[in-house]
């Protein structure tokens, strides 16, 4: 199975991931992604996220960010992020309507949201420059099944 090096990530993602406009009522489990899946028609942040992992072959159920920061059975809390986790970011210590990126190298997130409204990468600090996106919550990584 590929296990990527910091900089695989970005270079295998096609360039309709980096098309994405963002979309706020493009969310896991709304009712516009049950009837048109996937990037075409735009995304939230955490769609985005779970998106750009499955084209790396790693499978993450259609949750809100809370449900992800509480699950224990198909992810784990891990303390150093690597390429391929999922960071939550928020403007206070709640996993409820957080932020959620990929985080694709050393301090650098994949991400996307209304502020910029495509794909961007952003290290740590131009995250903790925005109120909104101030508070770590903490990084998820997909457990792989056998």
């Amino acid at each position: 199975m590929w296990e990527p090096s910091e900089d695989e990530p970005l270079a295998r993602l096609p360039e309709s991931i980096w098309e994405t406009r963002y979309v706020g009522r493009r969310f896991p489990g709304s009712r516009a992604v049950a009837e048109k899946p996937g990037l075409a028609e735009g995304a939230n942040c955490q769609l985005f996220a779970y998106e750009v992992l499955r084209h790396c072959s790693l499978t993450v159920p259609d949750w809100r960010s809370s449900d992800l920061w509480d699950d224990t059975g198909r992810t784990e809390r891990v303390a150093h992020a690597r390429p391929l986790d999922l960071v939550l970011l928020n403007a206070a210590d709640n996993a409820w309507g957080a932020h959620v990126g990929v985080v694709v190298g050393e301090d650098r997130v994949l991400h996307l949201s209304a502020e910029v409204g495509r794909p961007a990468v952003w290290g740590m600090a131009d995250f903790a420059a925005r109120d909104r996106y101030r508070t770590l919550i903490g990084f998820k990584r997909v457990l792989r099944r056998a």
